[in-house]
């Protein structure tokens, strides 16, 4: 199951599991609540981050900071769980560019 992550605007988080997208207003400390976000959606659906088989991440443009948190979660996510980040083995030190504003 595809993990996608999109934190590029700075008060909005966007989580989606397949086609479905879920969007949570994030009007203080995206870098808190994107976590606890994924795993709500994550529990809600029966599944774990184990059922995670690969992840995409927004990369921009977007806020500096955003665009960072979510990125720094994909590929914590991906090292961790061993699966590829927009199509980038991180395991093996490949890296995902961002496009800041």
């Amino acid at each position: 199951m595809k993990l996608y992550i999109d934190t590029s605007v700075r008060d909005k988080i966007v989580v989606g599991f397949g086609d479905k997208k879920f969007t949570s207003n994030a009007k203080k400390a995206t870098s808190q609540l994107l976590l606890p976000f994924i795993n709500k959606i994550l529990k809600s659906k029966g599944k774990t981050f184990k059922d995670v088989t690969e992840i995409e991440v927004a990369t921009g443009p977007g806020s500096f900071t955003g665009l960072r948190i979510g990125v720094s979660v994909a590929q914590t996510l991906g090292w961790v769980l061993g699966i590829p980040v927009n199509k980038k083995n991180v395991m093996k030190g490949e890296t995902i560019e961002i496009k800041y504003r």
